[in-house]
């Protein structure tokens, strides 16, 4: 039986979309979240950037891989249910830990994140994938918007620096132009959300975010979490997150020292 968050309707909206909301997930842990966070802030990781030009207004704060030196991140990651939501919806036996990601949008910050699939700029590969992205402040207008059924497009879509917008590796004939899906009349899944709150989607669901044009924070945890299925591949360039010397090989299941099993049915 899946978890009691857990609905079979979730399960195959997942399977079937690439997404699906889960609906208080980290309830109970949007303090020690939002503690993780502001200690983020206070002490940033060799990964945080701000992904604003000069001149466009508010702050768009963000920073990942921190989680084993912020220790509410590591009571959410090994005490809350999200290991075992996430294999319910993966319908993978094991869960194991990628990497935490925060990002803040501070009030007027009308710059929106790009359209992207997470999977292209990864090291790793497999259909058992899972990303939650969970607002600590409610969330009406700076929402993420997912495209769905894009996990399953023939052709991953071209990974791009945010702030360059250059293309992220040399060989953009093997993608697919980043798509307008507002335009081209696309399936977009976005939702009103409550502080623990969680979207769960695919590496390969195209996703973005709008920007925050409210007068209050947007302060979002995610967390990269991989099943069964998921291998090392290489890429034509340097992958986000980098994770430099970890000496794996493709075709192998990531090192558990750096990236540790969190769930094993």
């Amino acid at each position: 039986m899946p978890h009691t968050l857990v609905t079979q309707s979730d399960i195959d909206r997942f399977q079937d979309e690439g997404v699906v909301v889960i609906r208080g997930l980290w309830t109970d842990w949007v303090e020690t979240i939002r503690a993780g966070i502001e200690r983020n802030l206070r002490e940033p990781g060799p990964y945080a950037a701000e992904n604003l030009k000069p001149g466009e207004g508010g702050r768009f704060f963000d920073d990942y891989c921190n989680w084993e030196r912020i220790p509410e991140f590591v009571d959410v990651i090994r005490k809350s249910p999200v290991a075992e939501v996430a294999a319910d919806l993966m319908r993978s036996n094991s869960v194991q830990m990628f990497h935490d990601h925060v990002l803040i949008k501070e009030p007027g910050t009308s710059k929106p994140t790009p359209w992207h699939q997470d999977g292209p700029y990864y090291f790793v590969e497999g259909r058992q994938t899972i990303s939650f992205w969970s607002p600590m402040d409610p969330v009406t207008d700076a929402t993420l918007r997912c495209v769905a059924g894009s996990h399953r497009w023939t052709k991953p879509v071209l990974p791009t620096r945010w702030l360059a917008e250059s293309s992220f590796y040399p060989d953009s004939d093997a993608y697919m132009p980043v798509p307008d899906p507002d335009a081209e009349g696309m399936v977009v899944r976005e939702w009103a959300l409550e502080p623990g709150d969680a979207v769960a989607f695919d590496y390969l669901t195209l996703h973005g975010a709008r920007g925050n044009t409210t007068d209050r924070r947007r302060r979002a945890f995610s967390l990269r979490l991989l099943g069964d299925d998921a291998r090392y591949v290489e890429r034509p360039g340097r992958t986000s997150p980098p994770y430099p010397g970890h000496a794996m090989q493709p075709g192998q299941r990531l090192r558990e020292d750096w990236f540790p099993m969190l769930l094993q049915r």
